[in-house]
């Protein structure tokens, strides 16, 4: 691909693996920056070349610690102050977005919060992959383009030939998400309807719909614990399915998640790059976002549409 004259990519720390792939896609080398870091834990990003009157993409997902948020908006700060013409962020996993409402009183929504610093620190354009809730981008008053992680999870689908599909979703939240899959792949889809005793705990779970001899495949945006979704796929097996996958966005992968997936009744997990495993598992698939966000890169840069990469029956 022919590398656009006035394009930079940048990334930070948490995100290098990604952005370097997404700059060898779009044809460019990655832009150099560093960040010094002082002995009380302070650090500080630099650009090490001369972006003036460039249009600046930044990739950094923003998953925990709240670093890699500091080390976005001082990047995003770096740039306005080193007079780019335009200031991009790609946030492949948008950390904070399940903290999208007051779901009780005296709570911040930080989802909120965070689209105002980035837009206070100078973020003119906001890249994305499936927020956990779709009404945050209303929260940027500059344009969001929430891309769709079925752009690499429908082709591997596909690819599996699975006899008997049929989708499904974890939880009463992501009907929506199984039932797009679904109209796609002309099948139907279920549900697993679940309570929590506390948070992370769930107390009981019930399936929603016929499994049996199927090949299910679980879709969600998030596999924070593994809780919901392992149990979900322990007790779709225990319904006589035949065999039990998972699609995820984003593997946050905290706690005994890997040892739960681990012993877990799934065949495969399959999971997009937005956030760097911490370890290996045989049962863990990870598919690159790169050359998808690449190919926004380019589409945004040249003003042509994106439209065409929010319709699964395309992919």
């Amino acid at each position: 691909m022919a590398a656009e004259p006035f394009v930079s990519i940048f990334s930070g720390r948490s995100s290098r693996y990604l952005a370097d792939k997404i700059a060898d896609s779009f044809g460019i080398s990655l832009g150099k920056s560093i960040v010094t870091n002082f002995s009380d834990g302070e650090f500080q990003t630099s650009y090490e070349e001369n972006i003036r009157g460039r249009d600046v993409f930044i990739v950094q997902s923003t998953m925990p610690p709240a670093d890699n948020l500091m080390e976005l908006l001082m990047m995003v700060d770096a740039a306005k102050r080193a007079s780019a013409r335009k200031i991009i962020a790609v946030i492949p996993y948008f950390g904070y977005g399940r903290q999208d409402r007051k779901d009780k009183p005296r709570v911040s929504i930080a989802a909120k919060l965070k689209a105002n610093l980035l837009i206070a620190a100078g973020v003119q354009r906001l890249i994305t992959i499936d927020l956990h809730a779709d009404q945050i981008q209303g929260f940027f008053d500059v344009p969001v383009d929430n891309l769709y992680a079925s752009n690499i999870f429908m082709p591997y689908l596909k690819k599996l030939e699975l006899p008997n599909l049929i989708m499904a979703s974890p939880d009463t939240g992501g009907t929506r998400r199984a039932a797009s899959y679904a109209k796609a792949l002309n099948t139907e889809f279920v549900i697993c309807y679940k309570q929590r005793a506390k948070p992370n705990v769930i107390e009981q779970m019930q399936l929603i719909g016929d499994v049996e001899g199927k090949d299910v495949v679980l879709v969600d945006d998030i596999i924070d614990t593994a809780g919901t979704i392992t149990k979900a796929a322990n007790l779709i097996m225990d319904k006589g399915a035949n065999s039990v996958r998972a699609f995820c966005t984003h593997p946050i992968f905290s706690g005994k998640a890997y040892e739960s997936i681990s012993k877990s009744a799934f065949n495969e997990v399959i999971v997009a790059d937005t956030i760097p495993l911490k370890q290996d598992s045989d049962k863990i698939t990870v598919l690159s976002t790169a050359n998808l966000l690449a190919e926004v890169i380019r589409r945004v840069q040249n003003y042509e549409s994106i439209s065409s990469l929010f319709d699964l029956s395309k992919h």
